[in-house]
């Protein structure tokens, strides 16, 4: 795949000296399942605003990935994630990064799509960029990060690619509908939420 890059345990100096002069990364995780408490994280994947995009192979037992730590915490970049709540957690538990700051498309669609019930990646981006992604593989085996197929390898590449658009066209609609302001403070609840998750605590806002 043009553009794409393949990293192992964390992302190489150069790499990381070309997403430090982007103003904002897309970034998206692969792990073994959907609880980060018990699942591992297998693959992070990276773009910056110009297409230029990695994934970084996450061995089976590593806490680290200081490079990768340094890009995803620092303050000047912003972070783009389509449901960054799970992604926030697996990066916490599984590498102790704490991601700031943030967008999530998600987040974003769902106060501004009021006029749909869908706000899957999927969905976002055949209305925004008028592409229907492949998502056939986002159900796979991602444990082998060693042997991920060519169909993998553009699956994951493709989840973080077309986030840059999407959450400028979600940002100007928000704005435009007067919510942007109750976007900004949701992505500032995102640390709380993910703490509460981390902790198995479930429906505290509720009766």
């Amino acid at each position: 795949m043009e553009n794409f890059e393949v990293c192992d345990r964390d992302i190489p100096k150069s790499l990381l000296e070309r997403y430090l002069a982007s103003d904002a990364i897309a970034v998206d995780t692969e792990t073994m399942g959907l609880n980060p408490l018990r699942d591992r994280l297998c693959l992070v994947q990276l773009c910056d605003t110009k297409g230029y995009s990695s994934a970084v192979r996450i061995e089976r037992g590593q806490s680290s990935a200081p490079n990768l730590q340094q890009l995803l915490e620092i303050p000047s970049i912003l972070k783009i994630f389509h449901f960054a709540r799970f992604d926030l957690a697996t990066l916490s538990h599984h590498l102790d990064i704490d991601v700031t700051p943030v967008f999530c498309t998600k987040i974003a669609s769902k106060l501004a799509r009021t006029y749909s019930p869908r706000h899957g990646l999927k969905e976002l981006v055949k209305e925004i960029a008028g592409i229907d992604l492949d998502k056939t593989a986002q159900s796979s085996d991602w444990g082998n990060v060693h042997d991920l197929s060519d169909e993998q390898l553009a699956y994951a590449a493709n989840d973080v690619r077309y986030l840059h658009e999407l959450s400028k066209r979600l940002t100007l609609m928000l704005q435009r509908e007067g919510r942007w302001y109750l976007a900004e403070e949701c992505f500032q609840c995102l640390p709380t939420f993910i703490h509460l998750d981390l902790l198995q605590y479930q429906n505290i806002f509720e009766h």
